[in-house]
């Protein structure tokens, strides 16, 4: 493995671990009628790499599922990230 693909792996790992906490403590502050964290900021993280463990606290936590934009966004960009790691892959 490469200095490339190991930074991308450390960014990845790291990124979704933010996703996934990002919904527990998201989860956490609404039940305690706290302050939020916004969606953008969590659409955000899902965007930049995180959409798998954003789509795992979703789950876990029960949390944003109700919410059509959530269903509908976090799901597609997993989907465009894995088509994006695909092409990488393929283009080594």
């Amino acid at each position: 493995m490469g200095t490339v693909e190991y930074t991308l792996l450390c960014y990845l790992l790291i990124v979704n671990l933010l996703g996934f906490s990002s919904m527990g403590i998201d989860k956490k502050r609404a039940k305690a009628r706290e302050w939020r964290i916004k969606e953008s900021t969590l659409f955000l993280i899902a965007f930049l790499g995180g959409s798998l463990g954003s789509l795992l606290g979703m789950k876990i936590f029960r949390h944003k599922t109700k919410h059509r934009s959530f269903q509908i966004l976090i799901p597609s960009f997993l989907i465009l990230q894995i088509i994006i790691g695909i092409i990488y892959i393929v283009k080594m």
